[in-house]
């Protein structure tokens, strides 16, 4: 086992606090082992100015990471999960999956109103083509509102009046202790999250001998069982977490129910399925989501997306 090893993660607080959350138990299970943490700017961070599926969608906040884990300049990267592209680059793997934090997205509200409550035309701040579409199946009359920048950013503009309400993840609030923030959390019921949403990704390279004891120390079983499927899903989609595609693993007793969705930017076209699965079965049953929601109309829905 190395004695240093170097995490490779963006520079944004979230992403900083996920980087030392990790360094923290890795030199609680291992303390001999010395953990420094190296900030990369990645094309995502860049492009504050447009809503991210206009630009590209696969890889933009991980793809600079990448490349300095392939070329030794890292010997790991920690991601949040719903970052992460279906496909990996050739020589890179999942290697661990902590314990998910808080799986579902929450609406930020300026007046404390809750989402069924908002008068039409209310615009509500989103910078996920998955959320915008879900919100407006859920209420076409809202006028949804692209928003970029980081959570401070965001609720700045919340505040000076700009929106009625932002839609965030819940995990990213609560780690950086602004849970006081949420209004409202919206469960699988009314929103599905994104594809890992909640987990984070520790990826390294393919077989690194010296990474083996580390990895096992940060993987969490239950929550990779849940993401491995919702992955599959992802996969098989052949998306990335910048169209409006949702898949989310819940265990129940012994089983894992997995409810995805994929819909139309204006909501109208909307198809929501669900599948239960053994924690053997995930990835099968993954696939079979993804083509059941691909079947039933969601080929055509994805094929009239205008995202380059």
């Amino acid at each position: 086992m190395k004695s240093n090893i170097c995490i490779g993660t963006r520079g944004s607080a979230l992403a900083l606090w996920q980087a030392n959350h990790v360094k923290k138990c890795i030199e609680t299970a291992c303390p001999d082992i010395r953990v420094d943490i190296k900030t990369i700017k990645t094309t995502g961070d860049r492009i504050t100015d447009r809503p991210l599926a206009m630009v590209g969608g696969k890889g933009l906040f991980v793809k600079e990471i990448e490349a300095a884990l392939l070329d030794g300049g890292i010997d790991l990267a920690v991601h949040s999960m719903k970052d992460m592209p279906g496909e990996l680059p050739d020589g890179l793997i999942i290697g661990a999956i902590p314990e998910r934090a808080n799986p579902f997205d929450v609406l930020i509200s300026a007046q404390g109103e809750r989402f069924k409550d908002y008068p039409q035309g209310a615009v509500i701040g989103t910078s996920s083509l998955r959320r915008g579409s879900q919100l407006k199946h859920l209420r076409p009359d809202l006028e949804i509102k692209s928003i970029r920048g980081n959570l401070d950013t965001r609720i700045k503009k919340l505040k000076s009046g700009e929106y009625a309400a932002i839609v965030l993840a819940a995990a990213g609030l609560e780690r950086l202790g602004q849970g006081s923030e949420i209004t409202e959390y919206l469960t699988e019921t009314d929103m599905v999250p994104a594809v890992g949403q909640g987990a984070l990704c520790i990826e390294t390279r393919e077989n690194d001998p010296d990474m083996e004891d580390i990895l096992s120390v940060l993987d969490h079983g239950p929550t990779r069982t849940c993401v491995t499927g919702e992955r599959a899903f992802l996969k098989e989609i052949e998306g990335s977490c910048h169209i409006p595609v949702a898949c989310f693993g819940k265990i129940r007793d012994s089983r894992i129910i997995f409810t995805a969705v994929v819909a139309s930017e204006d909501g109208e076209s909307f198809i929501k399925e669900a599948i239960e699965s053994t924690p053997e079965q995930v990835t099968e049953k993954g696939r079979e989501l993804a083509k059941l929601v691909l079947d039933k109309g969601g080929q055509r829905i994805l094929e009239a997306l205008n995202i380059p």
